[in-house]
């Protein structure tokens, strides 16, 4: 049998013409900076200042990221970033569960009240100064507590997941496991948690990144340089052009070291996106599945 083919009027056509147009010019002012970014970091520091790198590398060199690694402060801001990171999302997600499942339950009395609240701290907030005066009465000021207990829950991550688990939970798999003589807390350990990997996949790496990318409280909460996560170290470079002579190595003329402090600023970036962009593809597959699926009622 012959298909049947739907002919595509001339305003369609135009339409669809346009469509690929406009996608295209987006894509290539989104790639173009990242194309560049990566090209200038494996560029020659001459070309780099010289301004002669514009889609490719030119006289590749890996002296950026020898000058990375090189400099403690870079590695011991790295070590950091990934404790944070480690540490923040486990309590992060901890917290989240914590705070979602109850609220997810029909039989929880005041569970309305408690949302109520939660939200409540959305919308208002005590402000920088009060936060500062809580975290220096807690004593967490210069400490590592600094970077995890304030963020440690997101209201908005517990709506999230506390819908996925409305949706998802039915009552009747909560009242099969009670006949069985299965307590609450058991029932989250076995049952839940393990039904709901995909939106713990996708609430970790949402606080993932956040911990990641932080940088506000530690320019807030900490003085010692040791403690400083890789984000304020690489602000302090892109933003402040604060490079220290020893980050760039033995170099002999003034122009030299000019241009691999350029060259560190692209090397720096790369290298401190690259965990996350090995981390989201095995995260990626959750996305649709964890997030509508807890966004189908409310």
């Amino acid at each position: 049998m012959k298909r049947s083919i739907i002919r595509e009027s001339g305003s369609d056509r135009a339409f669809t013409i346009v469509n690929y147009v406009m996608l295209s010019i987006i894509l290539i002012v989104v790639l173009y900076p990242l194309i560049y970014v990566v090209s200038a970091s494996f560029s020659s520091s001459y070309a780099v200042l010289s301004g002669k790198v514009w889609l490719w590398p030119v006289d590749p060199s890996l002296d950026g990221y020898k000058a990375v690694f090189k400099n403690k402060n870079i590695v011991t801001g790295f070590q950091n970033t990934f404790i944070y990171t480690i540490a923040g999302t486990i309590i992060n997600v901890i917290m989240t569960i914590l705070a979602a499942y109850p609220m997810s339950r029909k039989d929880f009395r005041g569970r309305n009240t408690f949302m109520l609240l939660f939200v409540f701290t959305m919308m208002f907030s005590g402000g920088l100064i009060p936060t500062y005066l809580v975290i220096k009465d807690l004593h967490m000021i210069n400490t590592i507590w600094a970077m995890l207990i304030p963020t440690a829950l997101s209201v908005w991550n517990v709506i999230i997941m506390r819908t996925y688990f409305q949706t998802t939970i039915p009552d009747e798999l909560l009242e099969a496991s009670q006949l069985d003589g299965c307590n609450d807390f058991r029932f989250l350990l076995k049952i839940v948690i393990p039904l709901s990997g995909p939106i713990v996949a996708v609430i970790a790496l949402f606080y993932a990144v956040g911990h990641w990318n932080q940088y506000f409280n530690a320019m807030i909460y900490l003085k010692d340089p040791q403690l400083y996560p890789l984000q304020l170290i690489l602000r302090d470079i892109l933003v402040q052009n604060e490079v220290k002579v020893d980050m760039l190595g033995d170099l002999k003329t003034a122009a030299a070291r000019q241009g691999l402090r350029e060259l560190l600023k692209y090397s720096l970036i790369v290298v401190s996106s690259v965990p996350l962009l090995i981390i989201y593809p095995f995260v990626q597959k959750f996305f649709v599945k964890g997030v509508m699926v807890g966004s189908i009622k409310g």
